[in-house]
């Protein structure tokens, strides 16, 4: 099981954001969401949005931190992109 979070970088909702990602299956990447403690409601289209105080416990729990571009190179070589305007 390898998934990914790039760094609190992304401003929204006056908070910093990661992103949560998986390289090998989305039932994958819900799975371990739901183990951290992230909320369906969370997850868009390819990845989960991940609150900046969250992030310690993604990578406690596993995650391997990567920069965002690196991030992304992994979702789209997984075939799991999923980008904005384009259909699942």
């Amino acid at each position: 099981m390898t998934v990914y979070i790039d760094p609190p970088d992304w401003p929204g909702h006056g908070r910093m954001w990661s992103h949560l990602v998986s390289d090998v299956s989305f039932e994958e990447l819900h799975a371990f969401a739901a183990s951290i403690g992230c909320p369906p409601k969370a997850f868009e289209r390819d990845h989960y949005d991940v609150p900046a105080q969250r992030y310690p416990d993604a990578v406690g729990a596993g995650a391997v931190e990567i920069g965002s571009k690196e991030l992304v190179r992994r979702l789209t070589a997984a075939g799991l992109r999923r980008p904005k305007g384009r259909p699942a």
